[in-house]
């Protein structure tokens, strides 16, 4: 199994964009497979997600509206509502696997793999990319 890993600098955005890291890397691979991508963070998920057409802010305005910013959270240290954090990768999942032909994403025409992170209190994320050959 190879693997790498990328240290990513969200800063303040909620959706990243890592679909590029992760074709490279089973680009590198040239062969068929599973590429397995996870973050080990307890408040950030991943997701396949149309991006640049509104998809992307449907998702964050939503997320807002489920996991609201404010006091209600037991999970209390940390800015305002980021107990809410804490929960989104139990809706969001930490890890997804994408099928790889021949070296390429077998994605979607409009699928993109995002990071999604509402945590502003760290800005900064592993991703660990996993390629497994068939």
């Amino acid at each position: 199994m190879e693997r790498r890993e990328h240290h990513l600098d969200v800063g303040d955005r909620r959706i990243t964009d890592v679909t590029g890291l992760c074709a490279a890397f089973a680009d590198e691979q040239g062969t068929d497979g599973l590429l397995h991508v996870f973050l080990p963070h307890a408040t950030a998920g991943l997701a396949l997600l149309e991006t640049g057409a509104g998809s992307d802010t449907d998702l964050v305005d939503h997320l807002d509206v489920l996991l609201p910013r404010d006091d209600r959270w037991h999970h209390r240290h940390g800015s305002p509502g980021h107990g809410a954090d804490h929960v989104l990768p139990a809706i969001i999942s930490p890890s997804l696997t994408v099928p790889v032909d021949g070296g390429r994403l077998a994605l979607g025409t409009w699928q993109s793999i995002v990071v999604v992170d509402t945590n502003t209190d760290n800005p900064r994320r592993v991703l660990r990319l996993s390629f497994l050959a068939g």
